[in-house]
């Protein structure tokens, strides 16, 4: 089996729907791949949720929608324990959490106490509910959106929820002539619709790949150089976490899969540090520009990457 082909259908199928930049659907995909979740963060109607969808459809699985509001709760997202009169005890009814690909639109509308009942799913892939822990299914993938720049009803991210996403994108406005094909398209599009790219048996090849792509050792030490300076750097108030590492490391070799390669490169890492890397850090100046520009964070972390020396 070509594990490029592959990878290729799955990114050609969400394009089916998504007729923005194919560099967001690689990210996205890679991001899936690398076992890891997506934040996509931009303004009203670029086609966050068209490309949350379309990825859903495209991966297979169970998905499932959870339009996050100020009154969601905790339970409405992982499920509840309800008395059956048959049984005479409590019987656990699964929340919308369990299912292969879980949509959380508009994240951010939710209460931090809601927002905190994604942590343990995102990060242990399981559901602890009165003593009881249940397991998630497998593949499992949160793609969350959010509105940049939005203040009315909404709150922020803690940082602990943004360090489980693996991957935040920004995706711009579409190119002249994709959104004319979505003018004359009237809205008939349908992320649903796209068709399941991938089978199981694929996935797991697929993985397995992913998992023998070499890394190098000057490769290696090139990343945790980066991701050293933005915790010694003074114009951050935190750096990247040990898990921001990771993400990088495993986005990284994902990625070089699905530019055909075995091997992961320095050009993987510099492509790959701001959308794993930037969310991750935290500065006073932080702040969202028309465009989806995100000031600050980002800047600094693209200096890092160009004060980086590059092995040779």
């Amino acid at each position: 089996m070509n594990v490029t082909s592959v990878i290729e259908k799955m990114i050609l199928t969400v394009q089916k729907a998504f007729l923005g930049n194919r560099e967001a659907v690689e990210l996205a995909v890679c991001a899936f791949l690398a076992e890891g979740h997506l934040l996509i963060e931009d303004m009203p109607g670029v086609g966050k949720t068209t490309l949350a969808r379309a990825m859903a459809a495209a991966l297979g699985g169970r998905f499932s929608r959870i339009q996050f509001t100020s009154d969601l709760l905790p339970a409405d997202i992982l499920g509840i324990s309800i008395w059956s009169d048959e049984t005479r005890k409590f019987e656990f009814h699964r929340g919308p959490i369990f299912a292969n690909i879980v949509l959380a639109d508009e994240i951010n509308r939710a209460s931090p106490k809601t927002q905190s009942a994604l942590l343990e799913s995102m990060s242990e892939r399981q559901v602890s509910q009165e003593g009881v822990t249940h397991r998630l299914a497998a593949p499992f993938m949160v793609i969350a959106t959010q509105n940049a720049g939005e203040s009315h009803g909404t709150y922020p991210l803690p940082e602990s929820q943004l360090d489980r996403f693996a991957m935040r994108l920004q995706l711009g406005y579409a190119p002249a002539e994709v959104e004319r094909q979505m003018i004359l398209a009237g809205g008939d599009l349908k992320p649903d619709a796209v068709g399941t790219a991938v089978t199981s048996d694929e996935l797991a090849a697929v993985a397995t790949e992913i998992g023998h792509t070499h890394v190098s050792d000057e490769v290696l030490a090139y990343l945790m150089a980066i991701v050293n300076k933005t915790r010694e750097s003074r114009q951050l108030n935190a750096g990247a976490s040990p898990r921001g590492s990771i993400a990088l490391f495993k986005c990284a070799r994902a990625f070089a899969r699905i530019q055909g390669r075995d091997f992961v490169i320095v050009d993987d890492i510099q492509k790959l540090a701001v959308p794993v890397l930037a969310h991750r850090l935290s500065s006073e100046n932080d702040g969202v520009y028309a465009g989806g520009q995100v000031a600050s964070s980002v800047s600094l972390l693209q200096r890092i990457i160009e004060s980086t020396e590059v092995p040779v």
